[in-house]
């Protein structure tokens, strides 16, 4: 099968048809073997009924449906691990996404040999204070901190090797730096294509400005996973033994003053009057915390289990 197109929805009832009409004509043009996969993220309007018959019109259709809401990240994990096309394709089913661009990036994975092919929508119809401006902000940031140069980390279309979606953990909210997951795989040729934006056609937009707050703070998070994930304890231990040093270092200073003082017949001072015991005491307990810290991490990655992060009540 030459491609799988996974589309994550919430609430789409209204761009569901045309979004399925667009995709066949573009895979009909093309002559491509295909499916197309809609996960149905909780929907509370008519978009799981819409999913339905179109499976049922279109055998190449298939679709997932949510219990409740568990987020974009968790509705990309069910398509991925499904998906059986060479290359599979993510899409927001809002239109905002062309299906023309399809062709192209298809052709980027096979005959250019990208591993990820990012969708950058360089001329946006959004608004300029509530998503251009922070995006620019959390897009340079994410370059910085990862080291992977994409302009557009959040554009929903993407184009990706079956290898990859294979070997990644979407988890979370990281659906944003999947191409920094796909990074630290080991898949390390990642392109980007300029794509057309389409304003949106159809209902709000699902997301507002704290999409932007906790897409910095899962930055923080895949920094911290990609570089320490695989061995917390040299990180939590590097501070321990900094603390330790400091409170070793206090500890020496107290007991040298004593001496001194005891040495030149000055009346001594109780220990703990001197502002360097508690120094050295605060630091010896921050030290142990920071190990304990470390080693509770490295048990918990030893023996965590593979938990169930959403439920799923139909499937067609």
């Amino acid at each position: 099968m030459n491609l799988s197109i996974v589309i994550p929805l919430l609430n789409e009832q209204e761009s569901l048809p045309e979004l399925h009409q667009w995709i066949v004509k573009v895979m009909t043009t093309h002559n491509y073997s295909y499916e197309i996969l809609f996960i149905d993220d909780g929907s509370t309007d008519d978009s799981w009924n819409i999913i339905d018959g179109l499976s049922k019109e279109n055998p190449n259709v298939k679709g997932i449906r949510f219990l409740r809401n568990y987020g974009k990240s968790q509705a990309l994990h069910a398509g991925f691990a499904r998906a059986n096309g060479d290359v599979i394709i993510t899409m927001d089913a809002d239109l905002q996404d062309s299906p023309d661009e399809i062709p192209d990036l298809y052709n980027m994975v096979i005959n250019q040999d990208y591993d990820l092919v990012s969708g950058w929508k360089k001329k946006r119809y959004d608004s300029v204070v509530s998503k251009n401006l922070p995006s620019k902000l959390f897009n340079w940031a994410a370059r910085k901190t990862s080291d992977v140069q994409l302009n557009d980390f959040n554009c929903g279309l993407k184009a990706y090797k079956n290898i990859v979606i294979k070997n990644i953990e979407v988890s979370g909210e990281m659906h944003r730096y999947i191409p920094v997951l796909a990074k630290n795989a080991g898949f390390g040729k990642i392109g980007e294509k300029v794509v057309q934006h389409q304003a949106r056609k159809y209902g709000e937009s699902k997301f507002g400005m704290s999409r932007f707050i906790n897409g910095f703070l899962d930055l923080i998070t895949i920094w911290f996973l990609s570089r320490y994930g695989k061995r917390p304890m040299h990180l939590f231990g590097a501070f321990g033994v900094l603390m330790f040093l400091i409170g070793f270092i206090s500890t020496a200073l107290i007991i040298i003053f004593k001496l001194v003082k005891l040495y030149s017949g000055y009346q001594t001072i109780l220990v703990t009057n001197n502002p360097l015991f508690y120094i050295a005491l605060t630091t010896m307990i921050i030290g142990t915390q920071l190990f304990l810290a470390g080693f509770l991490g490295e048990i918990i990655l030893r023996t965590k289990s593979n938990e169930e992060r959403y439920k799923i009540s139909k499937e067609v």
